[in-house]
């Protein structure tokens, strides 16, 4: 069983979980935590230098998805870039809530106070996360995101504060990135939409806005 593996520097606490992950600590006390889902293809270091751009004093929770296809992790499987298989999503999120619920007992810090950061198929989860098990994220950054689940349930989100970020060159997603900040507002989520002059990459654009959020998110709570 894969558990929580310390970064250099960091500490192990021992508890082992359902998804590989690796945990980073700052220098000094956490302002807050970032917990890190990948895109398609990567892994769990992929996120870390542009979460220590947005927030250096953040820990980061640095998680690797379960499902592999083409050769590299993904967060559930996929029929074509735009199609998903939808018992493996609604799997995954399951397992994943589960997954953050363990892991903010081990790290002890307040889940409702975390901030998962999302990178296409990981924005693609935690939206899936946010609309079958509400009651786990409420405060997400979605980079390249877009609607995934074929059946979305009556969910409450008004706890929901997100931050959505597309690209205008993305060819993929951007033609959907609309949709699902429509869909997140339809169930309540306070989301604020934003569009950056790049394509499916992310990048300094991105860490800027993410940044900025944050810091008005903190000043409200």
């Amino acid at each position: 069983m894969s558990g929580i593996s310390p970064a250099a520097g960091g500490e192990d606490p021992g508890s082992a979980l359902s998804f590989h992950c690796r945990i980073h600590r700052p220098a000094g006390p956490a302002g807050l935590t970032l917990v890190l889902l990948h895109g398609s293809g990567a892994d769990e270091t992929s996120l870390v230098p542009l979460a220590r751009e947005i927030a250096p004093d953040a820990l980061l929770l640095a998680v690797r998805g379960r499902v592999v296809q083409d050769g590299g992790p993904r967060w559930f499987a996929r029929v074509t870039p735009t199609r998903f298989v939808q018992e493996s999503i609604r799997a995954e999120a399951a397992a994943f809530a589960g997954f953050a619920r363990s892991a903010a007992g081990a790290l002890r810090f307040d889940l409702s106070r975390a901030v998962f950061l999302g990178y296409s198929n990981g924005a693609n989860l935690v939206t899936s996360v946010m609309l079958l098990n509400p009651d786990v994220i409420t405060r997400a950054v979605l980079l390249r995101a877009m609607p995934v689940l074929d059946h979305v349930p009556g969910t409450d989100l008004s706890a929901a504060r997100i931050l959505a970020i597309s690209g205008t060159a993305d060819v993929t997603y951007a033609p959907f990135a609309s949709t699902l900040v429509e869909l997140l507002r339809r169930h309540g989520a306070e989301v604020e939409d934003r569009v950056v002059p790049a394509g499916h990459e992310f990048g300094a654009d991105d860490a800027a806005l993410a940044r900025d959020w944050l810091m008005k998110l903190q000043r409200r709570h």
